[in-house]
């Protein structure tokens, strides 16, 4: 199924899109419930309600304001580096030269802040040059957990994945470097555009999909996630390595080779920009620079 947070008739409403992703049955959630968009949904089926019968009739997609399907994540969105070879092997030629870390070893993981998460069609909004001028994107694709847990065995892990969405991992590259820990230049107000909106696991296979970045009509990434280091089932065992994950949870695994920053000279976000993500069998997410 695909579950989507929306805009209509001046509330934030949840709803289950049709098969031909033309139209969205809202859903009967209760009014505190649906402020969190799909994160109530998801929380209610981790404890073993019934899906929502429709709260109304069915409503075209074009007629209605696509938000982020989990607006505002309960905790930090858990994200992790250099999942690609050839990301890695880009970065290389960039700032991050002098980190010799194996790339296979362990993941490189850290965090977001809730608060960045915006929506399709939401800007990205620079934060002026006195505070970076080195803005980058990143395309990835998205785990949402749907069933808690600690220590999650990687032999299990897939049993805890509800689906995916999409998530733009905009950095500010000259934080991201000054800091060293890299969760600031990561977590600037609107740097997590999200969406359009969930799918989950048993009509996508996040494990085999194509994730594929434009910025103004260019095509600047294009990998599959099989061939990520550390899959879902490694990220999901790691992340959870004495920590409990909850249903709602995030975890962003990665970008493929193409960002701005590897490019020569590299090439930053500026306003005017627009940028476009795809994943095969989920979507696209589109967002405007300014």
């Amino acid at each position: 199924m695909r579950i989507a947070t929306f805009g209509w008739g001046g509330q934030r409403r949840v709803g289950r899109l049709s098969t031909d992703g033309t139209e969205l049955t809202p859903l009967a959630l209760g009014d505190r419930a649906r402020t969190r968009g799909a994160l109530a949904l998801i929380e209610a089926l981790a404890e073993g309600r019934e899906m929502p019968a429709a709260a109304g009739p069915r409503l075209p997609v074009s007629a209605v304001r696509l938000q982020a399907p989990l607006p505002r994540p309960r905790r930090n969105l858990w994200c992790v580096g250099r999942n690609y070879r050839a990301h890695a092997k880009e970065l290389a030629g960039t700032i991050f030269s002098g980190d010799e870390k194996p790339i296979d070893r362990w993941p490189i993981v850290f965090t977001k802040v809730p608060e960045c998460v915006i929506g399709p069609g939401e800007a990205i909004v620079l934060p002026g040059r006195s505070i970076s001028e080195q803005i980058d994107y990143e395309a990835e694709l998205a785990v949402v957990i749907g069933r808690g847990g600690v220590n999650i065995p990687a032999s299990r892990a897939m049993d805890h994945v509800w689906g995916y969405t999409i998530v733009n991992d905009v950095t500010a590259r000259d934080v991201q470097q000054r800091h060293v820990q890299w969760d600031l230049g990561k977590s600037f107000d609107t740097f997590c555009p999200m969406g359009p909106w969930l799918v989950s696991a048993d009509e996508l296979n996040g494990q085999d999909t194509r994730v594929r970045c434009w910025v103004n009509g260019e095509l600047r990434q294009d990998g599959a996630t099989r061939d990520l280091i550390f899959g879902i089932p490694q990220l999901i065992e790691t992340v959870s390595r004495g920590i409990t994950l909850y249903p709602g949870d995030l975890i962003a695994t990665g970008t493929p080779a193409g960002v701005g920053m590897a490019m020569d000279p590299p090439r930053w976000l500026k306003p005017g920009d627009t940028v476009r993500i795809e994943v095969d069998g989920l979507g696209v997410l589109e967002n405007p620079v300014r």
